[in-house]
């Protein structure tokens, strides 16, 4: 089921317990309508699922407003006693996070499968 988000369409598949979202090569827009953040959390509630794999596959460059409305969504999660995964980053994107020392916050494991397993950086 596609949901558009600020110009871009995001794939959302409902698993058992679990939402994906695949993201495609977002680049937010601080100044377009709702945020990233926003939308993810609205079809979170939509769906009574707050536990989420972002598929990152698509994602070129982890920029710094991506980074934060990943924060900020986790914490919405994290408050409702949800999980939040990233399944699929470069090792470029890996990298972004481990600087910003976020590896611990946001898992990140191969694909959804492993995700929803838990990885290893996820235990």
């Amino acid at each position: 089921m596609p949901a558009t988000v600020d110009k871009h369409e995001l794939g959302v598949e409902r698993g058992p317990g679990w939402l994906f979202i695949k993201l495609d090569n977002v680049i937010p827009d601080p100044f377009e309508g709702d945020q990233l953040d926003e939308q993810i959390w609205s079809l979170l509630e939509r769906h009574l699922i707050y536990r989420v794999v972002l598929e990152m596959d698509d994602v070129e460059v982890l920029g710094s407003q991506l980074v934060s409305q990943l924060l900020r969504l986790c914490q919405k999660i994290h408050r409702h006693g949800g999980i939040i995964r990233l399944s699929g980053l470069s090792p470029q994107n890996q990298k972004v996070l481990q600087a910003c020392e976020l590896s611990d916050r946001f898992p990140a494991c191969r694909d959804r499968i492993e995700a929803v397993m838990g990885c290893k950086s996820c235990k």
